[in-house]
């Protein structure tokens, strides 16, 4: 029991807060009425795991939805007063929960209260404070109509898609759902009190996070009108001092970078898509040439699209060849498709390979026409989905399984299954199935290819060598195997983005020695991200349930670093823009929420504002000097950046990357170190 003291104190206090300065305000009369994001359709919220989206309907000005893929978020009037309206159930509570998200990294000791209104008793209705990541925050909430608790999030989980949650205080408290309440939370330092319409009620000391944004969440159908983040006078003049500090050290980091410099840009009317490009040289002059492929899905919306119309295109903008009849309507996808380009027969020029009409054909990569074809398989019986009798292929790899160091077998995967080999002669070699995961890595030894494949390896032969399949429940988002360490004596390793699994490390012989539940894992890359480590670095990004929070781990599998620097999915790619051995990590084209960020997660590259499109993003050297350029595109254009000031050294960084013939939505990108003299 509280003591007339300790009340008359708490009253001083909020009464302090009450008078103190606005850190935000709103009323949410901003919104129009009605659904804030709109739901995708056909392609699925997926579409947001490889395009950057600024939004799904209606700009949100300074809040996010940070969990992007769901759409729970509508704007109303209520006798007269506008709000915001949480309007799911969901279903996804035991690891996720909407969030509306607003505020800065650096507030602190503030208070923030909102007037709520739960619809429904079957779940929890609240406010967010102290924000770090999407799986990292403190939640004061109203729950079951009879309890209000105080709780903090924690990053990482101990089971399979159970958020791990940490309780620090809780009450009976009882509510119905025809009014609202008041919900106000003070911080101060690690002290948080806790109100309901002024009455204090929950109090508890805490450090796990101590600065954050805040926000609004709720499992159930819920109101939300007047929300307020105040703070006193001095403590907003601290928080001003250090938002003023970082954004000078930012402006500082990004002086010493090169800036992007527009290069080449071209239109792609009609033939353009979304993050279905492959690059390579078609025409035979010795510098890349983009393919794009427009596609049209079928039976549902992310397994069995199929090409429509492929257009190869120069760098220049010149159409090379045009195959199928182009519709902008086919621009956008959510999943793998099958096509590569590669000499795939040893010529010394570039075939496309592709499987269309369950067909896998090969084509001249000058003129498009077809050169050699076979009948895809038949879908194994037992296969989960079987709409169609033949396989209709997902992805397209190469590798050496015969010695031939230039990766003339072709492996043909379905969704998520099987596997099938075959030599550039279109026989099949042999088949494999498993838990296949998204896309297969080559790992050279004795001069032949193991395959990666899912949370297996393979040898050339079609062996499998070891296998975690069954015991790891979601699939293989990306998979790599190599020696990170920095150590040319040291064993290699797998190490995998592995869904809601997380993240994975493997020894040589299959032995799990790592595994970090942070969340649904994907899109990885390797890179010299921290030149002051040995070694490269690890990163990889969430999506479903926890979109948007990169973690950075080092070669033995440890965080170096987890940060949100945004709401969506990305494919991460790894930079080498300086070309002094320090590689930074793409995000996206986006002007304010992309650039490239470093081994400690900051923007240290951002691009102009002057109108270019940022759906999708490649990179590659182009220039020849040999650092990186940026190919942005959406389904109209394609604008491709350098740098605006040539290297200055004797000797440059030239990563050596994964091949262009082996490039998927999926893939890990690895960046193995090389340096060579500057002629």
């Amino acid at each position: 029991m509280k003591t007339p003291l300790r009340l008359g104190l708490l009253c001083v206090l909020a009464c302090a807060f009450a008078h103190a300065a606005d850190l935000f305000r709103d009323d949410f009369s901003r919104f129009p009425p009605g659904w804030l994001t709109n739901p995708v359709g056909t392609l699925n919220a997926a579409i947001q795991e490889y395009h950057y989206l600024p939004h799904r309907g209606v700009p949100l000005g300074p809040w996010s939805n940070a969990i992007c893929h769901v759409d729970a978020w509508v704007a109303g009037d209520e006798d007269g007063a506008p709000y915001l309206e949480q309007h799911t159930v969901n279903n996804l509570a035991r690891i996720m929960n909407p969030i509306f998200l607003t505020g800065d990294p650096e507030w602190s000791d503030y208070a923030v209260e909102v007037k709520v209104k739960p619809l429904s008793f079957a779940d929890m209705a609240g406010v967010i404070f102290r924000y770090h990541t999407n799986r990292h925050y403190y939640l004061f909430s109203l729950t079951g109509g009879k309890a209000a608790r105080l709780v903090v999030r924690l990053p990482l989980e101990k089971t399979l898609r159970v958020a791990e949650w940490r309780e620090l205080a809780s009450a009976p408290f009882s509510y119905d759902t025809d009014h609202y309440y008041r919900l106000r939370v003070e911080n101060d330092g690690p002290r948080i009190r806790a109100s309901v319409d002024g009455k204090p009620l929950l109090e508890a000391t805490d450090s796990e996070l101590l600065h954050g944004k805040a926000g609004v969440t709720a499992n159930i159908p819920t109101r939300f009108q007047e929300f307020r983040v105040t703070a006193s006078n001095q403590t907003r003049k601290q928080i001003e001092d250090r938002i003023g500090a970082r954004e000078a050290r930012l402006a500082q980091l990004r002086a010493a970078n090169p800036r992007p410099k527009l290069w080449k840009k071209f239109d792609t009317p009609q033939f353009g898509a979304g993050r279905n490009v492959r690059f390579g040289d078609l025409d035979g002059d010795g510098t890349l040439d983009m393919l794009i492929a427009q596609n049209i899905p079928r039976v549902r919306g992310d397994a069995f699209d199929h090409i429509s119309c492929l257009t190869g295109v120069s760098l220049d903008g010149r159409i090379l060849w045009q195959q199928g009849r182009p519709d902008p309507r086919n621009g956008l996808l959510t999943n793998d498709t099958p096509f590569q380009i590669h000499d795939v027969d040893g010529d010394g020029r570039n075939e496309v390979v592709l499987v269309r009409d369950f067909k896998l054909q090969i084509l001249d990569g000058r003129t498009g026409n077809l050169k050699q074809w076979t009948w895809m398989p038949q879908a194994p019986a037992d296969n989960k989905e079987r709409p169609y009798d033949r396989n209709s292929g997902d992805s397209i790899a190469f590798f050496n399984l015969s010695g031939n160091k230039d990766r003339t077998e072709i492996l043909v995967k379905d969704r998520y299954e099987n596997f099938w080999v075959f030599n550039n002669d279109l026989r099949l070699l042999w088949q494999g199935e498993g838990q296949t995961g998204h896309y297969p890595y080559p790992f050279e030894e004795d001069g032949r290819d193991k395959i990666l494949i899912g949370y297996s390896l393979w040898d050339s032969a079609g062996r499998r060598l070891w296998s975690h399949d069954k015991d790891l429940r979601d699939h293989a988002d990306g998979v790599m195997m190599g020696n990170l360490s920095g150590d040319p004596n040291a064993e290699p390793r797998a190490y995998a983005s592995g869904s809601d699994e997380g993240f994975i490390l493997f020894d040589k012989r299959g032995n799990i020695l790592k595994h970090v539940r942070i969340g649904h894992a994907q899109s990885p890359a390797v890179g010299k991200f921290r030149p002051d480590l040995p070694g490269l670095q690890y990163i990889t990004v969430n999506f479903w349930r926890n979109p948007g929070i990169v973690t950075l781990f080092d070669h033995d599998g440890n965080i170096l670093a987890q940060a949100e620097p945004i709401h969506t999915g990305s494919p991460l790619l790894p930079v080498n823009w300086r070309g002094d051995g320090q590689e930074f990590v793409l995000l996206s084209g986006n002007s304010e929420e992309g650039g490239m960020i470093d081994g400690h997660l900051r923007r240290v590259v951002m691009f102009p504002q002057d109108g270019h499109p940022d759906l999708a993003a490649y990179v590659a050297d182009l220039t020849g000097d040999p650092r990186d350029e940026i190919i942005l595109w959406d389904q109209q254009r394609v604008w491709i950046y350098t740098q605006d000031r040539p290297f200055q050294g004797r000797r440059v960084y030239a990563p050596i990357r994964n091949p262009h013939y082996n490039e998927s939505n999926y893939r890990t990108m690895v960046s193995w170190p090389r340096w060579v003299e500057v002629q």
